[in-house]
């Protein structure tokens, strides 16, 4: 057994000494898969705009999004998709230049459909401060999904910010003085495909108390200008998976969706590891789950949904 090897499946036998051994496989409400789709759509309050167009999305990630940029058409959307039998939303969209989103005016909808659908709200969040995430809390978002950034060179060149990364501390506290669960994301490859603040951002996160983690992988998006660049490999990906174990071993742990299609390595070497949760798994992933001897569920959700809708098929 080699020294990877070695490290990936003491990883794993932590994992199953805090979580069980167990994994869940998700389908995200925005992909089809198999002929199938999720049941939690992405809804965008700012429709495709951004006004950061960080490099690795350019606000690609939005257009497919039904548009809500009115209060009212986002709870008329939100209505409609509950009566479709969707099981909740994300709800997201573009930041201004202080990478902001319009929370505010969007609050009081958010609580009206809490309160008229009981689909189970996610936020993608942006940068928030301590009166919009209470605010947020209060309305009945079930969590917050924020991407964390290790050093601020990479925030600033990548995701064209004038500040540092003390903005997304701050935005980290006031979730957990709002008592808000949230679950950080961490890009394997932000700074143009190269590994370089990582570790640094799992030691961020590690030093509050966090619903769950996504480590998800740079994808090099046509349209953009990391369109060309080389993302991360499978082992670097797995590298931060161990770490990630070490730092947070009572945490929840998934690999997102936001990874490189078709990375049939990076999902396994993943599940050596003992992710938690995993988003689109391939028929390889799920067949090595078996051998594990795996509990293993299937959600039709994004990976980072802390509720169980889980099933014993899709």
């Amino acid at each position: 057994m080699t020294e990877i090897e070695q490290k990936l499946r003491m990883t794993r036998e932590l994992s199953s000494a805090h979580h069980g051994k167990q994994i869940t496989f998700y389908l995200p409400g925005m992909i089809s898969y198999n002929g199938l789709k999720g049941a939690y759509p992405g809804i965008s309050i700012t429709g495709d705009h951004c006004a950061l167009m960080c490099d690795h999305c350019q606000a690609k990630i939005l257009v497919p999004m039904p548009a809500a940029m009115s209060p009212d058409v986002l709870f008329d959307t939100c209505r409609r998709f509950a009566g479709k039998g969707c099981l909740g939303v994300l709800i997201s969209g573009g930041c201004d230049r202080k990478g902001l989103l319009p929370w505010p005016r969007f609050i009081p909808a958010i609580q009206k459909v809490k309160e008229q659908t009981g689909l189970y709200i996610s936020i993608h969040c942006g940068l928030l401060d301590a009166d919009t995430a209470m605010a947020l809390k209060e309305a009945g978002v079930d969590q917050a999904l924020l991407d964390v950034v290790g050093d601020d060179e990479t925030y600033q060149s990548v995701c064209h910010v004038d500040f540092g990364i003390s903005r997304i501390v701050s935005t980290l506290e006031a979730l957990n003085r709002a008592d808000l669960p949230m679950v950080p994301h961490v890009i394997c490859g932000l700074y143009r495909g190269e590994m370089k603040s990582e570790l640094k951002a799992l030691e961020m996160i590690a030093r509050f108390r966090i619903e769950q983690l996504v480590i998800v992988s740079l994808m090099a998006i046509r349209g953009t200008p990391f369109e060309g660049v080389r993302t991360p490999d499978a082992m670097e990906v797995a590298e931060m998976i161990i770490e990630a174990r070490r730092l947070m071993p009572h945490v929840r742990m998934s690999l997102g969706c936001a990874r490189r299609r078709g990375d049939e390595e990076m999902e396994l070497l993943a599940l050596e590891g003992g992710v938690n949760r995993m988003a689109l798994p391939s028929d390889a992933v799920i067949q090595r789950a078996g051998e594990l001897g795996l509990d293993v569920r299937y959600q039709r959700t994004c990976c980072s949904v802390g509720a169980d809708f889980s099933h014993s098929c899709w």
